[in-house]
This record gives structure tokens, C-alpha cells and sequence, in this order.
């Protein structure tokens, strides 16, 4: 668990972590590199979920690279399906990362919601439902080895 008091918002309590795979952690169903190692490092503090459509039919070689088990979610209603997840875990205990338009409910949900630039773009739908905008996967993760960063950016 990761404990934050951040000034003019009040305290967080993150247990988990939820956060979409393609076009976030994974461009054309490839693992981007140092996802694993940042990923592996938060384990001790956070539980690790991911969500994902499997666009690219690639997410068992994913799964088993991040020692993993994604949550596949089924076509249609992919927005919906996501935020369900995270109410379903508690949503005041979650924070949640992703760029696509199917993340922007999901990243409203959590008790926060990290928006990534990816090379497969940024919904803007997205980026206006989260918290906060990081400009990679890896800074985002980052934020989570280093909570100070999050508690100078998000307090008012």
C-alpha cells in the first residue's frame, strides 16, 4: 500500500494498481522496455491488474513477461467493463493508468487517474477524465517508487 496526504485533497490510500495494456504498457502488442523491471519493483506495495482487449493477440507472451495475468475484456462496451473493474476492487483504494478512449471512465473511477502520452496517441476524452498527465509508462510507474512527486503535483 502506498499512503498519501496531499495538501488541499486529503489522503489516499492505493492498494492497487490497474492499468490498460496496449497503447500504455505495450505498442502493437510489444512490452515496451523497463516495463517489466518497474512493474516487478511495485509488487511489494501494490497489487498489480491489467486490463486488456488483446488488440494485437499478443497478450499471453505479455502475461508471461510481467508474470502476470491480464483481465481480457470483451468487445463492446470496453469503457464500461473497465470502470466496473475498478469499482469492483474498490474504487477509492485504486489508481489506474491508461491513454486510450476506453480508459477515460476508468481513470475517473480510481481515486487516481494517471493519463500517458503513448506513440499510439492520447484520447482526449482521456486525458481530461485523469488526475494527472505523465509523458510516458515509465514516469508514470515511477511516480509510485517516488509518491513526493505525486503529492507536488497534485496538491492544491
Amino acid at each position: 500500500m502506498i499512503e498519501l496526504n496531499i495538501p488541499g485533497r486529503g489522503s489516499l490510500s492505493i492498494e492497487h494498481l490497474v492499468m490498460d495494456v496496449n497503447g500504455t504498457l505495450a505498442v502493437d502488442g510489444t512490452l515496451l522496455d523497463g516495463v517489466a523491471k518497474r512493474i516487478g519493483a511495485l509488487r511489494d506495495r501494490l497489487d498489480i491488474h491489467l486490463l486488456t482487449a488483446d488488440t494485437h493477440g499478443r497478450q499471453n507472451v505479455i502475461d508471461h513477461l510481467l508474470n502476470l495475468q491480464a483481465v481480457r475484456i470483451r468487445g463492446g462496451r470496453e469503457a464500461e467493463q473497465k470502470a466496473e473493474y475498478i469499482r469492483n476492487l474498490g474504487a477509492e483504494r485504486v489508481a489506474a493508468i491508461g491513454q486510450g478512449a476506453n480508459d477515460a471512465l476508468m481513470l475517473r473511477e480510481a481515486a487516481l487517474g494517471i493519463c500517458v502520452l503513448s506513440l499510439e496517441g492520447l484520447a482526449v476524452e482521456t486525458l481530461t477524465a485523469a488526475d494527472l498527465l505523465m509523458p510516458d509508462i515509465l514516469s508514470a510507474l515511477d511516480l509510485f517508487e517516488k509518491p513526493l512527486r505525486l503529492i507536488a503535483s497534485l496538491r492544491k
